[in-house]
């Protein structure tokens, strides 16, 4: 498969994710013909692993699915996506996103790739109604959008499948 049909999806700890990503995100990508490339966050994982989601989201994909950094010596076992997804994103990953800051795998491997040229990012974020009157919020989403990041909000009563539609 052509590296430009990899998606790197990375998934955060929202509300649904351990209900939502295989059915709504993972499995809708996969056949639409995307490759996945997962990582998620520890938590994410974590909620994941708790339900079972986790082993049914590996089965989506040939490829490793991540939340902890490899050691030095082993080999990437990811491809470098030119596509990813980054669904669903907490309101504190969308900051750390746009302040560059990467405490976790998920983050360092979408860090390493805004800006990037020829690297499609896409963010679907689940935030509460107040987060948008918070006065740092706006600056998070413009200061992506200034390095080309497309963001849209996960809808809490409707399928997430849609922001697959802002995938090129």
């Amino acid at each position: 498969m052509s590296r430009s049909r990899v998606l790197g999806l990375v998934a955060a700890s929202c509300g649904g994710v351990e209900t939502r990503l295989c059915a709504e995100l993972a499995a809708p990508a996969v056949e639409r013909g995307w490759r996945l490339a997962v990582t998620l966050t520890p938590t994410a994982a974590h909620w994941l692993a708790a339900t079972g989601e986790l082993d049914r989201l590996r089965a989506l994909s040939d490829l490793e699915v991540r939340s902890e950094p490899r050691r030095p010596g082993q080999p990437r076992p990811h491809p470098d996506p030119e596509v990813f997804l980054f669904a669903p994103a907490t309101a504190g990953s969308v900051a750390k996103l746009a302040l560059g800051i990467a405490d976790n795998q998920a983050l360092t491997v979408l860090g390493d790739a805004v800006g990037e040229h020829g690297v499609t990012i896409v963010v679907g974020y689940q935030v509460r109604d107040s987060r948008f009157r918070h006065p740092a919020w706006r600056g998070h989403l413009d200061a992506l959008a200034a390095a080309g990041v497309r963001a849209r909000r996960l809808p809490v009563d409707e399928p997430w499948t849609g922001v697959l539609d802002l995938l090129p």
